[in-house]
C-alpha cells in the first residue's frame, strides 16, 4: 500500500495531464485517472523494465482513456482520401500566433471525438499513423485524414481567436 501511495504521489499530476488531453472536462479526466491507477496497480507485474516506468504508466493511461472513449460513443472516423482535404502544415497554427497553451488544449477538447483522439495521439503523444491505426482499428489513411481535419478545425478556431484579439481595444 505504501508503494502504491508513493507511485500515486510521484505520477498522479503527470498522468492527470494526459487524462485531460483525452477528456471533455476535468471530472472525466479525474475518473480516467482513477481508472488508470486501478489498472496500473492491477497490471504492475506486467512492467518488464523495458523502457521507462513513466512511459509505461503513460501508455496504460492512454489505453484506459481510449477504452473509455470507445465505450461512451461510436466513433465515426472519416476515411476520405487525403487529397480531398485542405492541407494545413504541422506548424501553421502556432507560427505567428500567441495562443495560450491552455486555450489550445481547450480547443482540442472541443474537437469531435475521432479527431481529438487522432490529434492527441499523433501531435501530443508522438504516436505514428501506423500505431494510431492499430490502436483505433482504422487505416493509416483514415488516421492521416482525421488528423488533417482536426488541424483544419483548429486553424479556423485559432484564426477566429486571433481576429477577436486583434479587434479588442
Amino acid at each position: 500500500m505504501s508503494a502504491q501511495a508513493k507511485i500515486y504521489s510521484l505520477f498522479a499530476d503527470k498522468l492527470y495531464k494526459v487524462c485531460l488531453k483525452y477528456s471533455k472536462n476535468r471530472v472525466d479526466a479525474q475518473d480516467t485517472l482513477q481508472d488508470s491507477f486501478l489498472m496500473i496497480f492491477k497490471d504492475i507485474k506486467k512492467f518488464k523494465n523495458k523502457g521507462s516506468f513513466e512511459g509505461w504508466l503513460k501508455r496504460v493511461t492512454i489505453n484506459v482513456a481510449l477504452q473509455k472513449f470507445r465505450s461512451k460513443s461510436v466513433l465515426k472516423f472519416s476515411d476520405q482520401e487525403d487529397d480531398q482535404i485542405a492541407e494545413v502544415s504541422e506548424d501553421t497554427y502556432m507560427e505567428d500566433s500567441k495562443i495560450d497553451l491552455n486555450v489550445l488544449l481547450s480547443l482540442v477538447r472541443k474537437l469531435p471525438g475521432q479527431y481529438q483522439l487522432v490529434f492527441n495521439l499523433y501531435v501530443l503523444d508522438g504516436y505514428s499513423h501506423k500505431e494510431i491505426a492499430e490502436l483505433l482499428n482504422i487505416s493509416i489513411g483514415t488516421s492521416k485524414s482525421n488528423l488533417s481535419r482536426a488541424r483544419v478545425i483548429l486553424q479556423q478556431e485559432i484564426n477566429f481567436i486571433i481576429k477577436l484579439e486583434h479587434y479588442e481595444i
